[in-house]
């Protein structure tokens, strides 16, 4: 599964002019890629030709003896021990505990800016990102709490649709890393409350009943989200100061762009120029020295579970185990195994080489900005791969945010492009190969084995593989009767059943696939119009399909 973008083998894809970060004192290294990781890992420049020559002159005799002399000397590997990036990262943060807020991750969704007189706490109305460290949003609820003397408290609103798209996949790995969040909270002098219901319908009344002075929430562009955003806005008390926080992108999205990129290759230089400024390390959030008055009820979190109105049909996958400290391990072993192979095999279903970090970048349980930042430190044996993966962490995810939130039609083929709308409907009538219904192809039984591999491995384990989802995607649209049928069967699918599904990402990589969009026309066929192609030999060039088929496709199908 691609750690959190689809698009791994776009055109537009050039990591290697990522980034241009150098200080100025430094020499700019002549390949794009080595400038790259020269400005990350500091490399040490080698001595030039004349230097090299003039030393080789002097040493002269001496050299076979110090040959001899140097030779039993051998530095050894230190092996690292489980854990080692845990206990690095949390000397990282109590390091920067000063750590300046940079306030253009914020903006003010009210007019008022001051908290009044007599206010009894700060609240955290936390939404994506659920995770206590390294989250912007509650670092800035915690330093506006401490500066007006007051308690800290966190609130997450439990909200489940009447849905197919309701499951127990995603609920369960939500609420066991809410459950981590609250044991944290507790350990800081933090107090958290999980409410029930709508955000509109109980925020503002659980505001106004323990008299908070302030509001905090986080980022999110997707349609619910923003909605719920403005239902508390109308009823929240006009003197109460609503602050909105983009604690998911490494640079805010608003601030990345005012519009819609058109493609990667727009956006790129954008988000490159302001890293300097956004890509830094986190300040910890440390024990809160005001405490609450009125403490937070109590939470039994396996009753809460057990009574969500949710389809228990699909399963919590056991490959991903929910919560912060588990996407961390994940990470640690990323950096220590599979970073080394991203970058030359990431396109191989069969590679173990992606970060496997989606779930928990989904539901905001790590942050990107921690990821990025560890890999550029500790990837140093793996510096061919750091670029690609940055461009995908950094580039591709930061623009399905800046798709999703500038066009409110992300999940539909009126939200493509004119060219791509245009192609589609002109091949709208074409003659399918195959046609099948949604149900045949939910249950993998399509003529495809690597098709329904790909899919039996996305019911079952939750994830599939950046490729993979590419090529699946594309033959939705090629067995169904409309691109409009097609795009909405494709995020049925990738909703009810990825872990990482209902999120930007997504809905990007379905319309990326379906509708073109960040893409460009291509040569005209069948069906497909303009749209990027793939087909089953282009895999077969690719990677080991039948070993995939092997693994992935029941002989029942």
């Amino acid at each position: 599964m691609l750690h959190c973008v689809w698009r791994s083998t776009s055109p537009f894809s050039a990591p290697g002019r990522f980034l241009k970060l150098l200080p100025h004192h430094h020499q700019r290294p002549s390949s794009p890629a080595l400038f790259f990781l020269t400005s990350f890992f500091s490399c040490q420049p080698t001595m030039s030709g004349t230097k090299r020559k003039a030393s080789s002159a002097t040493a002269g005799k001496d050299h076979h003896a110090k040959q001899q002399k140097l030779a039993p000397v051998k530095q050894e590997k230190k092996e690292k021990v489980g854990g080692w990036l845990q206990s690095l990262v949390q000397l990282q943060r109590s390091e920067k505990k000063d750590l300046k807020f940079n306030k253009k991750r914020l903006r003010f969704l009210s007019d008022t800016e001051k908290i009044k007189q007599g206010s009894e706490g700060v609240l955290y109305w936390m939404l994506r990102d659920q995770r206590v460290q390294d989250n912007w949003a509650l670092i800035r609820a915690q330093r506006l709490a401490v500066k007006e003397n007051l308690p800290l408290h966190v609130c997450f609103c439990l909200v489940v649709p009447k849905s197919e798209l309701s499951t127990l996949r995603h609920y369960g790995f939500m609420l066991k890393g809410l459950e981590e969040v609250a044991k944290e909270c507790e350990q800081l002098n933090v107090q958290f409350h999980l409410l029930h219901g709508a955000p509109g319908k109980v925020l503002p009344g659980f505001v106004s009943d323990h008299s908070f002075g302030a509001v905090v929430t986080d980022f999110s562009p997707i349609r619910e989200p923003l909605q719920w955003l403005e239902d508390v806005k109308k009823k929240l008390s006009k003197d109460i100061p609503f602050i909105q926080v983009d604690a998911h992108n490494i640079v805010p999205c608003w601030v990345a762009s005012p519009k819609q990129e058109y493609s990667a290759r727009t956006i790129r230089g954008k988000i490159t120029n302001l890293l300097p400024e956004f890509l830094t390390d986190f300040p910890l959030v440390d024990a809160h020295p005001h405490t609450a008055t009125r403490t937070a009820k109590g939470v039994d979190w396996d009753k809460t579970l057990a009574s969500l109105d949710v389809d228990r049909n699909v399963k919590e996958p056991e490959w991903a185990k929910p919560g912060t400290k588990a996407g961390m391990d994940m990470l640690e072993s990323f950096i220590d195994v599979r970073l080394k192979l991203f970058g030359s095999q990431r396109n191989d279903p069969n590679a173990p080489a992606l970060s496997q970090l989606s779930p928990w970048l989904r539901f905001g349980q790590i942050s990107a900005q921690r990821v990025a930042w560890q890999v550029q430190r500790n990837g140093k044996n793996a510096s061919q791969s750091v670029p690609a993966f940055i461009e995908e962490l950094v580039v591709r995810r930061e623009l399905t945010d800046n798709f999703c939130f500038y066009n409110k039609k992300y999940d539909s083929v009126e939200g493509a492009y004119e060219w791509a709308q245009k192609t589609l409907k002109d091949h709208a009538k074409d003659q399918r190969p195959y046609l099948y219904t949604r149900e045949q192809l939910e249950k993998a039984k399509t003529h495809d084995k690597l098709w329904n591999a790909a899919q039996y491995q996305m019911v079952t384990e939750g994830k599939m593989h950046g490729f993979l989802r590419m090529y699946w995607a594309k033959k939705i649209l090629e067995w169904t009767s409309s691109p409009e049928e097609a795009l909405s069967i494709a995020l049925y699918l990738n909703d009810r059943y990825e872990l990482d599904g209902q999120d930007p990402n997504g809905f990007v990589g379905c319309m990326w696939s379906i509708c073109g969009i960040h893409d460009q026309g291509w040569a005209e066929r069948g069906v497909f119009g303009k749209i990027r192609y793939m087909n089953y030999k282009g895999c077969l060039r690719k990677f080991n399909v039948a070993q995939f088929e092997r693994k992935y496709c029941p002989k029942s199908l």
